[in-house]
C-alpha cells in the first residue's frame, strides 16, 4: 500500500474508532507514525467521524417532521374515537389525557411558533397599537 492510500485508510479506521494498536496491525505501520498522522489529520478524522455519526443518527432516528406528522395522525385517531366513544373500552378521562399528552408532544416538536406582520403591511384601519403579534 503506498503512503497516501495508507494514510487515507488510517483516517478512515481512526474515524471509525479503531485503536492505534489495531490500526497498526491492520495497515502495518508503527504506532509512533500513527500518532503523528493522528495529529496531522485530526480535522479530517473529526470530520469523517461527524459524517459517520450524522449518517447513523439519520438512519436510527426519524426526522422531526415525520415524528410530528405521526403524532398528528395519532391525535386525529384519538379525537375521532372521542367523538364516537361509548366508553366501553377506555374512559373518557383516559382518552382526554392521551389527547392532551399528544398535543404537548406536538407542541414540543414544533416549538413556540409566532406569526408576525411588519407594521407597514398592516392596513391603517386594522392596526391597533396594543396588539401586534398573533399566536395560534
Amino acid at each position: 500500500m503506498d503512503d497516501i492510500n495508507t494514510q487515507i485508510k488510517f483516517v478512515q479506521l481512526r474515524a471509525q474508532g479503531w485503536s492505534f494498536a489495531r490500526i497498526s496491525e491492520q495497515i502495518k505501520v508503527s504506532k509512533p507514525t500513527l500518532i503523528n498522522w493522528s495529529r496531522k489529520f485530526r480535522f479530517d478524522i473529526q470530520n469523517l467521524r461527524a459524517i459517520e455519526f450524522e449518517s447513523l443518527r439519520d438512519t436510527l432516528l426519524t426526522s422531526v417532521e415525520a415524528r410530528t406528522r405521526k403524532l398528528g395522525e395519532q391525535l386525529q385517531i384519538i379525537e375521532s374515537e372521542l367523538a364516537k366513544r361509548n366508553l366501553s373500552e377506555l374512559s373518557t378521562g383516559q382518552l382526554f389525557a392521551l389527547a392532551a399528552a399528544l398535543r404537548r408532544q406536538i407542541q414540543r416538536e414544533t416549538g413556540d411558533m409566532q406569526f408576525t406582520s411588519p407594521l407597514k403591511e398592516i392596513p391603517h384601519d386594522e392596526y391597533h397599537e396594543q396588539v401586534q403579534d398573533w399566536k395560534p
